[in-house]
């Protein structure tokens, strides 16, 4: 009983003796505008970078802290860092209640897309551009992605009243999958064609709170889409965005749209938000011209799309719940649903969106240290069609002695018009994050599951499995040493079911001078095949997918298709060049790309597809004997330019931004791995750059507590363009596409070529005023001056458009 007794006091003595010194930091950290808190804002001690982040109701509690002097820092996306000095000294400390201010200057803001972890803009070892919560608040449109076009290094289309589109740093078609979307860290792409959903998304812009765009390759993290570029879309914490916002829209071309957003806190552990929209309108007027070939003599007439439907709607619905099991830990369960209609350009005319419905179902848990998320994505519809082949054939028809009402119906999708999908995506990841003194380590396991379906439309569903297995592994290290250096090395193992492994570096040094940083990388990335790509099926198996690959008749094998690689140098400057009044980010980059992933094209007559003979795979094996077109890979180009983005704030309220970017390339013209279309000579029929050497924009930006508004111009140098059965070029004497002189305002191979793309300055402006705190009034014109603009091919000329926009916040 006594040595019990001993045992006791002795247990009580060490714990006392213990905690001597050992004390605890708390505080509340809040939104400085609303007062209302930051959940998840990061407090860190400089001292021993120890640190945590806010809880649902802005505090925090920093224990076993020694008696000293220590400087706190805190830090929250889209607001200024704050740096407290804090003492210690024989009990616990409180801060108490700290606001933080929304950030006006860019080298304040706080990004995530750079290395997967939470760091300064000016730190971070990428190009990022950043669209603020405060552009997208006092954006008049339905439409976010017209913002995309003030991020500098960006090359930014509209292909008509919805859609916008985004390439980065060259090689851009109508069937761009190289950059890829992502939304709260969910792919947000098709899954058999790997394009980014664009409109066809289940967000509304009042749900966004930012949007984070990298420039060059993140393959290492993010996989084999972020080959050119990653767009990520970063939508609103309830806890920090609660109540209900109505917004009602107008404009021309009979544009109305309708959106509501409603968050809302139950308690320390639960909250909640919903969202809707409801979109429609016209599309401009425009009707492409379709050629049709008669007893192989080319027509001269080019005949209007069939039974265009310029009429688009969009509607869409998201929920999520939050549920935070305790201090520093979420469990998020969110899910979406969109259905929409619209007029969508291809590599070979226009493709009728008909009720194309996309649902997603995501779970995701967040803690300090661990993130982990599964998710399921799927891609519908039974209607939609290509506009060019659906009116070629409905010719065909009404040539051959049928009646319209004959022409019109099965008859014109009997040749492959139709596309169908009913599409699904698993995907899983488990990441783990973690500080030890001046070390950052982040490293993760993804998983991915596509089961493709297009109903045997456009894909080989009967002759090849089409669930497609993939997983990555990668891995991050940051190390900051000598106060104002810190090194990144990053890396991505990928084993892919089909085009099979491949590893992925990635390492940047950064160097902080000031209020500003210099830094350089060295980055690799890859671009895949997507599941088209493998196993398409296009028009009675014309265009087959290379996932095999192909015997022709002279016995010569085309390899299957693998995986595009690129090799990137980057040196950059971001900061502040007079303290809060000049910002600076700029960047020059050196590309070494090689294993281009074509387009689609004529390999020749062929035997087998794989081991298979040909007649058991074409279905229109009577009327093309074998011929195909499809995917390869081919030659090696070196590009280079560089982006650069200046803002001045004259005063708090108003700031003026001037992006300029210079792109070019080089390629081995001896080389005839270059020689894509094999005419013996090397030339921009072979390199299809299809960007700008040169593009520029200004922008005057005014934000007040009453007034807000914009001035916005863009200038695009003018460049020739080719993707597949499309052209916008300049008249190129003796030069051939597809068979056919290359002539400005004449008739290329299959469509009307109207010239070169870009060639224009563009000119937008905005105004808006904040009638009370509930109520909010603004608009804005596009193409003030009604130039005659063309930017994508199959696409219409963009006119001018005015919005208006009424929005109400309880």
């Amino acid at each position: 009983m006594n040595r019990t007794f001993t045992t006791m006091i002795v247990g009580l003595l060490f714990v006392c003796f213990q905690s001597v010194g050992q004390h605890s930091i708390t505080g509340q950290i809040m939104d400085g505008g609303s007062d209302e808190p930051l959940i998840g804002a990061n407090v860190r001690l400089m001292e021993t970078n120890e640190g945590t982040i806010t809880a649902a109701d802005g505090t925090f509690t920093l224990d076993n802290i020694a008696d000293g002097d220590y400087k706190l820092l805190i830090s929250y996306v889209g607001y200024k860092d704050q740096n407290i000095n804090v003492t210690v000294n024989g009990g616990n400390q409180s801060i108490g209640a700290v606001s933080l201010k929304e950030s006006l200057f860019l080298s304040d803001q706080v990004v995530i897309s750079g290395t997967r972890m939470a760091e300064k803009l000016t730190e971070s070892p990428a190009t990022i551009g950043v669209i603020t919560s405060k552009q997208i608040e006092e954006l008049p449109s339905f439409n976010p992605g017209e913002l995309l076009a003030r991020v500098k290094g960006v090359d930014f289309v509209r292909s008509g009243v919805v859609g916008t589109g985004v390439n980065i740093r060259g090689f851009n078609s109508n069937f761009n999958s190289k950059n890829l979307q992502v939304a709260d860290g969910r792919m947000a792409n098709l899954i058999a064609t790997g394009l980014p959903l664009g409109p066809l998304n289940t967000q509304i812009k009042e749900d966004i709170e930012r949007v984070e765009v990298i420039l060059g390759p993140n393959s290492a993290l993010y996989g084999p889409n972020a080959h050119n570029g990653l767009v990520h879309i970063i939508s609103k914490d309830p806890r920090t965005s609660e109540g209900t916002t109505i917004a009602v829209g107008a404009g021309n071309q009979n544009l109305f749209s309708v959106r509501a957003r409603h968050a809302q806190v139950v308690n320390d552990k639960f909250s909640f938000k919903l969202t809707a929209e409801h979109t429609q309108g016209e599309e401009f007027s425009f009707a492409d011209s379709v050629y049709i070939d008669r007893d192989g003599v080319p027509g001269n007439e080019g005949y209007e799309e069939f039974e265009l439907d310029n009429d688009f709607s969009f509607n869409r619905v998201e929920g999520a719940l939050y549920f935070s099991p305790n201090a520093g830990s979420d469990i998020i369960l969110s899910s979406g649903y969109s259905n929409s209609t619209y007029l969508a350009p291809t590599n070979v005319g226009r493709n009728q969106i008909k009720d194309w419905n996309i649902f997603f179902t995501h779970l995701r848990y967040t803690s300090e240290n661990w993130f982990a998320q599964v998710y399921y994505t799927s891609s519908k519809t039974d209607s939609t069609y290509a506009i060019d082949e659906r009116t070629k054939q409905y010719y065909r028809g009404v040539d051959s002695g049928m009646t319209h009402d004959e022409a019109k119906g099965d008859f014109s999708y009997g040749s492959g018009a139709i596309f169908q999908d009913d599409s699904k995506r698993i995907n899983g990841e488990i990441q783990y994050n973690n500080t030890f003194g001046d070390v950052e380590i982040a490293t993760g396991i993804q998983y991915q599951q596509d089961m493709a379906d297009s109903k045997n439309t456009y894909l080989l569903d009967d002759s090849d499995d089409l669930n497609v297995y993939q997983m990555g592994w990668y891995g991050q290290v940051q190390y900051k040493f000598a106060d104002s250096w810190k090194a990144v090395a990053a890396f991505r193992a990928d084993n892919h079911e089909i085009y099979d492994f491949n590893f992925v570096p990635k390492f940047g040094v950064v160097k902080t001078v000031g209020q500003g940083a210099f830094r350089f990388t060295y980055g690799q990335g890859i671009a895949a095949p997507t599941i088209l790509n493998m196993y398409g099926d296009l028009f009675s198996g014309l265009i087959l997918g290379n996932a095999q690959g192909f015997t022709l008749a002279d016995g010569t094998k085309v390899e299957k298709q693998k995986v595009e690689k690129i090799q990137t140098f980057e040196v950059g400057y971001k900061g502040q060049l007079l303290p809060n009044k000049l910002f600076l980010d700029a960047n020059a980059y050196y590309n070494i790309s090689k294993d281009f992933l074509s387009p689609v094209t004529v390999v020749g007559v062929t035997t087998e597809r794989g081991n298979t003979p040909i007649d058991q795979v074409q279905s229109g094996y009577g009327i093309y004997g074998g011929l195909v077109a499809t995917y390869i890979n081919f030659g090696k180009v070196n590009t280079y330019g560089a982006d650069f983005g200046i803002s001045y704030y004259l005063t708090d309220n108003l700031s003026a931004d001037l992006n300029y970017s210079y792109f070019n390339y080089s390629v081995d013209e001896n080389d005839v791995e270059n020689d894509f279309n094999g005419d013996g000579e090397v030339n921009d029929l072979d390199i299809l750059v299809n960007s700008p050497k040169n593009k520029m924009s200004l922008g005057l930006n005014y934000s007040s507590d009453k007034w807000f508004g914009t001035v916005f111009m863009r200038w695009v140098q003018a460049y020739n363009y080719y993707s597949s059965y499309q052209i916008a070029s300049e008249t190129k004497p003796g030069w051939t596409y597809r068979g056919t002189p290359i002539v400005e305002n004449a008739r290329s191979t299959d469509t009307w070529n109207y010239g070169p793309l870009g060639g224009f300055v563009n000119v937008d402006i905005g105004l808006g005023y904040n009638i009370t705190d509930y109520m909010t009034l603004s608009g804005q014109v596009t193409n003030l001056f009604d130039s005659e603009i063309r930017e994508f091919t199959a696409s219409p000329f963009i006119g001018r458009l005015y919005s208006a926009e009424l929005k109400f916040k309880f």
